[in-house]
């Protein structure tokens, strides 16, 4: 599979690189963090959320909403699902990583989505992309050995269990999380999520 870099054309469908962030504070609080062999997804962490740089992410690019800051580490190679929100998402690359990106536009209308319009786009250590609410993500895939670290910045909620009935029809039926809409591929065997990932389940090895 073609990697192509974040700074790339093509990846303007998708997101944007974010300049201008301290990122020390983070960072550094990040190595504390586990790095198991496993994905390990946190929405909120408070050690990260308290520091002076969470502010200038919350007034800057939410405009003052209220947010959270959590990671996803670990050690992955696999597309496995898509998910996204109705907002977009933040990524810092504590190490070197790889995002398989597609588009919520290319969803059919039955909710499956063919892999092979998938790309991947290599994202430097130090580096804060934006991905916009239409772009269907999941966990970054390693692109060092050992693994990765990845912050995740989203609005405040997102992610956590939900409090409400959910449907069963429709897009309804991706909803798993609170501000999360996911299809996964089967091989991946996520118990109760819509399987609508269609061809291979792509991997970066």
């Amino acid at each position: 599979m073609n990697i192509q870099k974040v700074t790339d054309p093509a990846f303007g469908r998708y997101g944007k690189v974010l300049e201008g962030y301290d990122l020390a504070g983070i960072l550094k609080e990040m190595e504390h963090t586990p790095l198991p062999k496993e994905v390990l997804y946190v929405p909120s962490v408070e050690e990260l959320e308290a520091l002076p740089e969470a502010e200038s992410f919350q007034n800057r690019a939410f405009g003052g909403l209220p947010i959270q800051i959590g990671y996803c580490n670990g050690d992955n190679c696999k597309l496995n699902a898509l998910e996204y929100h109705r907002s977009s998402e933040i990524n810092i690359a504590v190490t070197d990583m790889i995002l398989l990106l597609g588009l919520q536009q290319d969803i059919r209308s039955d909710y499956t989505y063919d892999t092979s319009w998938a790309e991947a786009f290599f994202v430097p250590a130090g580096t804060v992309v934006e991905m916009y609410a239409t772009t269907l993500h999941y966990a970054p895939c390693t692109a060092a050995e050992g693994g990765f670290r990845c912050v995740v910045i989203l609005p405040m909620g997102t992610n956590t269990e939900c409090t409400f009935p959910i449907g069963e029809s429709g897009e309804d039926r991706l909803i798993t999380a609170k501000n999360k809409w996911l299809i996964a591929h089967e091989e991946a065997g996520m118990e109760g999520a819509f399987c609508g990932l269609k061809g291979e389940n792509i991997s970066i090895a």
